[in-house]
């Protein structure tokens, strides 16, 4: 449909219709609502008039940047993005995994080639207006389950959980505890599934499960009140590394050795892994590798490609370090 064809069919004048498309706020809810269904329904293409003006942009979307984990992402999408001439857009939710509707309203005005979601996603009314206008969006470590079939990049987290614990019980740990991430995200509950697997494998309990944010402060707080308990875990898989760095700090304030008292299993393989004192032993989540997919996937689509996978959960491995080692004799 042209903008004169679905402003007729709203019942609303060209502009109005043009509002809605360029994501200005001065339209009422019911009347924006109309429009964005008849978009949706009929579709809507601006007319080219020759060369895009600009440069290309793609928005890359966190629920929170202030981590490590984030940065490896970021430089995966730039890499990626650069060696195709497009620039990146850095947006943070702030509150919550999905974005304001602010934010969408500045992504409608600037027109980006497409959206990356990194652990974070939209809302059905969100999504509808991004289609509605042709925007191409993926999700990188999709945070929930997504009915809708979302272009995604994910990773084995089952398998990286799986292979975490059953390390630890290869070197002889039988009380093993987790302290996963945030309990309502489909990567932390497949996590922590993988570490109960491989303790039922073993015909050991999955009694010490703890859910903390994937920040450093829960992975103390758990850790200090697990390693208090008097018949204290030997091993701990933290879901992510900097929850594995928490459980350091309250291991060393409670007088206990790593991996002397307590071996200690990350996740991620941040660079700062490498870097503490023992060594993190850690599943490697391929962050970079997911970001250039993602980026890879998110503009051939821009470009009406459609590729034949369109969701994909990249392989994992465990890097053993100096962080764990057989459970020392009573």
């Amino acid at each position: 449909m042209t903008i004169a064809q679905l402003a007729e069919a709203a019942g609303v004048s060209v502009p109005t219709v043009s509002k809605v498309l360029n994501g200005r706020k001065d339209v009422s809810p019911g009347t924006r609502a109309r429009i964005e269904q008849l978009i949706s329904e009929h579709g809507y293409q601006r007319r080219r008039t020759g060369a895009r003006s600009g440069p290309r942009l793609l928005d890359l979307v966190f629920n929170s940047l202030g981590n490590p984990w984030a940065l490896q992402v970021v430089r995966g999408v730039e890499g990626a993005a650069s060696a195709q001439g497009v620039e990146v857009v850095l947006s943070e939710c702030s509150v919550g995994r999905t974005p304001r509707q602010e934010w969408l309203d500045s992504v409608l005005a600037r027109r980006p080639t497409g959206v990356i979601m990194v652990f974070s996603d939209l809302d059905p009314d969100q999504r509808t207006q991004l289609e509605a206008r042709g925007i191409p969006y993926v999700v990188v470590d999709p945070a929930g389950d997504d009915e809708g079939g979302a272009p995604s990049i994910g990773s084995a987290n089952f398998d990286g959980g799986l292979m975490a614990t059953r390390h630890l019980v290869e070197l002889g740990h039988r009380r093993i505890a987790v302290v996963g991430g945030p309990r309502d995200t489909v990567p932390s509950r497949a996590r922590v599934a993988g570490h109960r697997d491989a303790l039922a494998h073993a015909g050991l309990g999955a009694d010490l499960v703890r859910w903390g944010d994937f920040s450093v402060e829960s992975g103390h707080a758990h850790g200090r009140e697990l390693l208090s308990r008097p018949d204290r875990p030997s091993a701990v898989f933290a879901g992510n590394d900097l929850q594995a760095i928490g459980v350091y700090r309250a291991a060393h304030e409670l007088g206990l050795s790593v991996p002397h008292d307590l071996s200690v299993v990350g996740y991620d393989d941040l660079p700062v892994a490498d870097w503490i004192i023992p060594g993190l032993t850690t599943v490697h989540q391929p962050l970079l590798e997911m970001a250039d997919a993602a980026t890879k996937l998110v503009l051939a689509l821009a470009e009406g490609e459609q590729p034949p996978v369109l969701r994909m959960d990249l392989a994992v491995h465990l890097v053993v370090r100096g962080s764990t080692s057989a459970p020392a004799r009573p």
